[in-house]
């Protein structure tokens, strides 16, 4: 009798380790894109802990920023990025778009996981328009799964010409990627507007849509500008989305998407 639920108990064993080594672990990560407005606040104030608090409540795996200030004379002097990652403990990255008073404006990206690469590529804009770009770095989830990140901010004019050149411009940097990759940023464009129909036609909104989560202004927000896309399709599943309303930290709300990388 003994020797009868000893093996029932070595067999229930067998089987519960076998089926842990087939199915994998789920690989879930939380993206927040944020325009932190210079490190200024609505206050009219310089306050990097309010901008890192609200990151540290969030707990983001990953931060794509924007309005992004290096040195210059309105941040005091400041390399925001280095700032920002030292109170939330993240690694921190800076991508130049432009030169600005005395010092550097452009994107951002905080990570929990160091990065293997990064590459800061310039997007189009008319002569007398902000130049643009997009800051992408990769990171090694875990053993076998590798990714890019790319924050960026397009043009926020009101023809929309600049915002459609790069949109498109992004699309055509992306078209031959090989790895899962996540556009996070502001992108100054309402859904279904045709600068989000041209980054449609190879990216995936995390948002419905027919829920378009409101982003902006971070006091009423009242039209959604802010996004998180992904490609390709069937390697992402989008878990949740969160509007995060601050109406201190900047004019912009957060938004914070949780996605889950499927298996090829």
């Amino acid at each position: 009798m003994k020797s009868k639920l000893l093996l029932s108990v070595l067999m229930l064993l067998a089987i519960t380790l076998r089926s842990q080594e087939i199915e994998p672990s789920k690989t879930t990560i939380k993206v927040l894109s944020l325009n932190i407005l210079h490190g200024a606040t609505t206050q009219g104030n310089f306050d990097l802990d309010v901008i890192a608090q609200l990151i540290l409540d969030a707990d983001p795996d990953f931060v794509a920023m924007q309005e992004v200030d290096f040195k210059t004379r309105r941040a005091k002097g400041y390399d925001l990025m280095t700032e920002l990652g030292w109170r939330t403990k993240m690694a921190p990255i800076f991508g130049k778009a432009m030169a600005f008073d005395g010092g550097e404006y452009g994107e951002g990206i905080l990570s929990k996981h160091s990065f293997l690469s990064s590459r800061n590529l310039p997007l189009p804009h008319s002569p007398n328009a902000e130049p643009r770009t997009a800051l992408e770095t990769r990171v090694r989830l875990n053993a076998t799964d590798t990714i890019a990140l790319v924050g960026t901010h397009f043009d926020h004019l009101p023809d929309g010409g600049d915002r459609r050149a790069q949109a498109a411009q992004v699309n055509a940097y992306y078209k031959d990627t090989k790895l899962p990759t996540i556009l996070a940023g502001d992108l100054n464009a309402l859904p279904h507007s045709e600068t989000l129909a041209l980054l449609e036609q190879f990216w995936t909104p995390a948002y419905k849509p027919k829920k378009a989560e409101p982003t902006y202004p971070s006091d009423n927000p009242s039209k959604k500008i802010d996004y998180v896309l992904f490609y390709p399709k069937n390697r992402w599943r989008v878990v949740a989305t969160e509007v995060i309303q601050n109406s201190i930290v900047s004019d912009h709300c957060g938004y914070l998407v949780t996605l889950e990388l499927l298996p090829e």
